[in-house]
């Protein structure tokens, strides 16, 4: 019976190294453009409804900052502070994945869970705060900073768990990426790029992720107000709540 035992332990962790391999790479095909659309939404409501900042796309925080400067306009202190809070959430997230001892698939789902709590709270303290009334205030401050930490969890999760997936914030990456690729194969001579037949594909998911995120997102401000983050917020949730989408497995 020992013996039996052993055997099928030893049989079962000789699977699983596969096993894990498979859903990774379920998980970088798969979640990528999901995280697009969120990343879409949160950039797009966080600078109609909080003041200008970008949740997102961080550093274009920088370049609107700078613009108010030079022409004397009042500088959000969100915006400001976007950068330092975001490397500041990275380092927790880094923490927090370090004394979880969670690596792959299973640091994608504890990091997917911290960006749903916090965009749920976004979405709870904006619905009950309603901080678009002032969006210079401090509690527009709190709200946008609570949604940069959230889109920390997103960048995170991409370079500590799936390296190889593209981002899912910047898109500038991703328009190079289709733009040459697509010179690539309409060029008669050798490609100029290292080959990947699927990076065309999955630069031209995340662009249209993050298209629609947008887009949904403006829709949902005009009709909805501050219950437009219950979008990301929901879509957050379903992927947390849904893990057979990534993992391939039966519900």
């Amino acid at each position: 019976m020992l013996i039996y035992a052993r055997n099928s332990e030893v049989a079962s962790n000789s699977i699983a190294p596969s096993d894990e391999q498979a859903v990774l790479l379920r998980m970088e095909e798969q979640l990528p453009p999901v995280l697009s659309v969120i990343a879409g939404m949160v950039d797009l409501t966080g600078f109609f409804m909080l003041g200008n900042i970008f949740t997102a796309h961080i550093t274009g925080n920088l370049v609107v900052a700078s613009a108010l400067v030079v022409r004397g306009g009042h500088v959000n202190l969100a915006q400001l502070l976007a950068i330092p809070v975001f490397m500041i959430a990275l380092a927790l997230v880094w923490l927090i994945a370090e004394f979880s001892r969670r690596r792959g698939s299973s640091l994608v789902r504890l990091l997917l869970v911290l960006q749903s709590l916090l965009l749920a709270a976004v979405l709870v303290f904006c619905v009950s705060a309603k901080p678009s009334s002032n969006p210079h205030g401090m509690l527009a401050l709190i709200a946008g900073l609570i949604a940069v930490t959230a889109m920390a969890c997103q960048y995170a999760l991409l370079r500590l768990a799936l390296p190889k997936a593209i981002s899912t914030a910047v898109m500038t990456g991703n328009l190079t990426n289709t733009v040459l690729s697509i010179m690539d194969a309409i060029s008669l001579g050798h490609p100029l790029m290292s080959a990947d037949d699927g990076r065309l594909r999955r630069s031209l998911y995340l662009l249209f992720g993050f298209l629609l995120g947008c887009i949904i997102a403006a829709m949902a401000i005009s009709t909805m107000g501050e219950w437009a983050w219950s979008l990301p917020a929901a879509l957050a949730a379903l992927v947390v709540a849904r893990p057979v989408m990534w993992s391939g497995r039966g519900s």
